[in-house]
């Protein structure tokens, strides 16, 4: 009787290092195309600390990937007019508004527009850069993987856009689509504004 107890322990041990010998390991594959991808989606950087975006202050700076891959802070366009736009697809009338800024950047090339889609709410990865090409996009998109810029500039409702004039101040808040011609309204009374301040700063 010992000697079957003895023999089936025997087997069991047996069968259980097999096993483990068998058990295949972490497939290292698998694990670099998860870190891939944990690098492709690069969180945004907001770079201003509490600064608060709202009117008559300095806009607050933030680093955020493009199209290409590479990253873009607000402060690389220090010294030009800077249209802010924040976006989804799925959002109608971001529909709407997007081919009026598209025509407005044509005719206004000095004009920097940065058009940041709050790639947290899009149910599909693929759908910003659809929405990009069927529009045929030409200026800065920016993508907020995270939300933390959106929630830096307080975007609750989309469209909403900021105008921020070559000193790195908002000018102006505007919530909802706007046409080529409010675009280019604002951005006229921006630079005007802009040029008066350096008139006056001549003759003192």
């Amino acid at each position: 009787m010992k000697k079957i107890v003895f023999l089936a322990a025997t087997v069991l041990l047996a069968t259980a290092i097999l096993l483990t010998a068998l058990k295949k390991p972490d497939d290292p594959d698998k694990n670099k195309i998860t870190g891939e991808k944990r690098q492709t989606a690069v969180k945004a950087q907001p770079l201003s600390g509490s600064a608060e975006a709202k009117e008559g202050e300095k806009a607050p700076d933030f680093a955020l990937t493009n199209l290409s891959g590479q990253t873009v802070k607000l402060s690389d366009f220090k010294g030009r007019t800077v249209i802010l736009n924040f976006w989804a697809s799925w959002c109608p009338p971001c529909k709407a508004e997007m081919p009026d800024m598209q025509r407005f950047y044509e005719k206004n090339p000095d004009v920097a527009v940065l058009a940041v889609n709050l790639t947290n709410t899009e149910t599909n990865e693929n759908a910003p850069l659809d929405f990009v090409k069927k529009n045929g996009l030409t200026f800065q998109i920016l993508f907020d993987m995270d939300g933390s810029v959106g929630t830096l500039y307080r975007t609750v409702t989309i469209p909403t856009t900021y105008f921020i004039n070559a000193e790195g101040t908002i000018t102006r808040k505007f919530i909802g689509p706007m046409d080529e011609k409010t675009m280019a309204g604002f951005v006229a009374e921006m630079q005007k504004g802009e040029k008066g301040r350096r008139n006056r700063a001549k003759i003192f």
